[in-house]
């Protein structure tokens, strides 16, 4: 009897152990060789972003109004939110060759917006074609409108991108303050990890490399 109980014991301590060890180390220090991520690269990519608001097909609208809309001479009072896929260009002109598209939001965080626009955007470039093509970039950041050129930092990419930091450059390239629409150059600067993999089959086994150095713990 006494024999049973200790192995008994024995068995729930291991047990135990085991559940313990794996709950306690959920993470692993790797290299990122391991994705196939070899040496880190910047790379330059030049483009055009048009955010039209007028014509049968606009690229931004405003999802929602400000409460001080009426009140405010800006045409984009503080509070506004405004969604937005605006196509990106190669050249200045609309029908210019597309690399892609922008999509996500700003809204208006002055509340002095007459004088000075201020904007917080948080937007994905997507890019369609060339060896970017299916990779994307974020940037989340403060535009002010007024100056000559404005800087936002990039949090983040997919595809080509991945693990990418850096930030962009925006320059007015001409605006219709008539009806709104603008022409935005953008000049991005990103560090990023280009993979060499052909496949997702590394990403896809994590479970693999978190378990196989626990069992050598017990």
């Amino acid at each position: 009897m006494a024999n049973s109980k200790t192995l008994l014991c024995l068995v729930f301590f291991t047990t135990f152990l085991f559940y313990t060890f794996v709950n306690a180390n959920y993470y692993q220090n790797i290299s990122p060789s391991y994705l196939g991520f070899k040496q880190e690269k910047l790379t330059h990519i030049h483009f055009f972003l048009h955010d039209i608001v007028t014509g049968p097909k606009p690229t931004v609208v405003i999802s929602s109004e400000s409460p001080l809309n009426g009140k405010s001479e800006s045409p984009l009072p503080f509070g506004s939110i405004v969604v937005l896929e605006d196509p990106l260009t190669v050249g200045p002109e609309l029908n210019s060759n597309q690399i892609g598209k922008a999509q996500g939001f700003y809204t208006t965080v002055s509340q002095e917006a007459v004088l000075e626009l201020e904007l917080v955007m948080g937007m994905t470039f997507a890019f369609t074609e060339g060896k970017y093509n299916g990779s994307t970039l974020s940037v989340l950041g403060r535009n002010t409108i007024g100056a000559p050129i404005r800087e936002m930092p990039i949090i983040g990419g997919t595809g080509e991108f991945r693990f990418a930091r850096g930030f962009i450059q925006a320059k007015t390239h001409s605006v219709d303050y008539h009806t709104g629409d603008a022409h935005v150059e953008y000049n991005v600067y990103v560090f990023h990890y280009p993979s060499m993999l052909e496949s997702q089959e590394v990403f896809d086994d994590g479970s693999r490399f978190m378990t196989e150095p626990l069992i050598g713990k017990i």
